[in-house]
């Protein structure tokens, strides 16, 4: 078996599990500050305030600043050697703080007509408005350190480390837990606290690095220079990227823009729904994708071919591997799922009913999505910035025809609906373009089809038993034993590699060397 994909594999399990730990983190971080902080004036003033350096997180860092340094890094790396690389770190980072503090202080001094840009329904309340422009103020610096954090993630994926970056959002977690706990209980005003606490939470994220850097063999100190041509070369390929999380978020305010034109409970029932299916994303989705970008971009800088499409194969085998059977798996059990997590109180039956359809149709779509991030990553690998953006304004247009057609016939489902079909189309696209550009077949077909036919085995089975509401959910990891064990019956790779990931994880009681 490839060794790449092998690695590849290792790494993506590392990024899977302490994301997971991440995602149950943040859901006790809802309850704790639903609990401290509850719903009013000062609970929306921190949301708004909030969601300002969150955007421009999504926006330009993770994601975007990653994937157009990585393949930057990994090239000067292999081309010009291990001086000229960590110099080209440097400079980014010092280009990458220049920019962001700049842009800080402008926010600082302009805080108050950017809080009415971005709440104008706040200004009626001269309380509430003063409130959020004082979050806006304390929490938007928190931009430079999880700026910061994305590069450091970029350093360490190159060098071949996974755990520090993917567990960085768990210190931001404990942070405002912390944060809320302690005004909570100290008295003080928990929104002015949490405030605080993203901030502590985004330098806690950018000091967890610095220990990790230091063992691979990173500094900062050292050369670095404003005029560095890597730098130039990440900055030309990060525009692409940035735009395609615009549209990204585009995306998402289209879509809630259309719920709100259907009846009361469309948006809710959407929302649900897409949060039972972007954990499994979150979780395995994103990991494969992270994983593999760093081995495909060091190989595409070694010119390595033909083992950049073995990897970038397995990889995909993969993905498929874990997303067909949990997207089975959503659709065969999506109401006693919604019934045993939300019905109660307010969520009655009906609302049930309307968001299980919604989680169906989203469902659908869950591997497309899924296989679409691993080749997104093989176009980053390849310096090439602008083909999947130019797809992701496509399907953007795709996903909003599709959705006010769909919605005229099939209400909210239709709108979950188009989604999935623009996802199809997404991967289709992506996945042609790539395999004409390689001139080679990339998605492994014999796999695909076994995967698929046992996927919908074990979809139809959890249906089956669908009804046994709530005990059928404790037949999950039966079906997932029985899956694997079906895939080894059908020597599937994918099977054995991630059978041999966990084994080996479980014989060390550790991480798999070289993590």
């Amino acid at each position: 078996m490839n060794k790449h994909a092998k690695t590849i594999a290792k790494n993506a399990a590392v990024v899977a599990g302490a994301t997971l730990v991440s995602r149950i983190l943040g859901f006790v971080r809802d309850i704790i500050v639903a609990f401290a902080l509850g719903a009013g004036l000062f609970a929306d003033a921190f949301f708004v305030a909030f969601r300002i350096p969150n955007l421009l997180r999504r926006l330009f860092g993770e994601g975007s600043l990653t994937m157009a340094f990585i393949p930057v890094y990994s090239r000067t790396l292999e081309e010009e050697g291990e001086e000229a690389a960590q110099a080209m770190a440097r400079s980014a980072m010092i280009w990458l703080a220049g920019i962001l503090i700049a842009i800080t202080v402008v926010v600082e001094v302009l805080a108050r007509p950017l809080t009415m840009v971005i709440a104008p329904g706040f200004i009626d309340n001269a309380e509430q408005f003063q409130v959020t422009i004082d979050l806006v103020r304390i929490c938007f610096p928190y931009v430079v350190f999880i700026c910061g954090v994305a590069l450091c993630m970029g350093i360490l994926n190159s060098r071949g480390h996974f755990l520090a970056p993917a567990l960085a959002p768990v210190a931001l977690n404990v942070a405002l837990i912390g944060s809320a706990l302690f005004g909570y209980l100290m008295g003080y005003n928990v929104a002015y606290c949490m405030a605080y606490g993203v901030l502590v939470g985004g330098a806690a994220q950018w000091f967890m690095q610095q220990p990790f850097l230091k063992k691979a063999g990173f500094s900062w100190r050292g050369q670095w220079a404003w005029r560095n041509k890597g730098v130039a070369r990440m900055g030309m390929l990060m525009l692409p990227t940035v735009f395609g999380a615009a549209v990204y978020q585009l995306n998402i305010l289209l879509g809630t823009l259309l719920a709100s034109f259907l009846p009361v409970g469309s948006v809710s029932y959407l929302y649900y729904a897409d949060r039972l299916v972007q954990f499994p994303l979150g979780v395995f989705g994103i990991a494969v994708s992270t994983a593999a970008l760093p081995s495909l971009a060091k190989l595409a800088a070694r010119n390595e071919m033909e083992e950049y499409d073995k990897a970038l194969s397995l990889s995909l085998g993969l993905t498929l591997f874990i997303a067909l059977p949990a997207a089975a798996g959503l659709i065969g059990l999506a109401e006693p799922v919604i019934s045993l997590l939300f019905q109660r109180g307010a969520f009655t039956a009906e609302a049930v009913t309307a968001t299980s359809q919604a989680l169906v149709a989203y469902a659908v779509g869950l591997p497309f999505i899924a296989l679409s991030r691993p080749l997104v990553a093989g176009f980053y690998a390849l310096e090439d910035t602008r083909t999947p953006v130019k797809i992701a304004v496509a399907c953007l247009v795709a996903n909003v025809g599709l959705g006010v057609w769909l919605m005229q016939s099939m209400a909210h489902v239709g709108l979950a609906l188009a989604v999935s079909l623009s996802s199809l189309l997404n991967f289709a696209l992506l996945h042609i373009f790539l395999t004409r550009k390689r001139e080679a077949r990339l998605l492994p077909a014999g796999s695909a089809v076994k995967t698929a036919v046992l996927s919908i085995l074990i979809g139809w089975g959890a249906y089956m038993t669908g009804g046994w509401t709530p005990w059928c959910l404790l037949l999950i990891p039966v079906w997932v034993v029985v899956y694997i064990g079906m895939a080894f019956v059908l020597r599937l790779n994918e099977a054995r590699l991630f059978a041999d990931m966990i084994k080996a994880r479980v014989r060390r009681g550790k991480l798999p060397k070289g993590m």
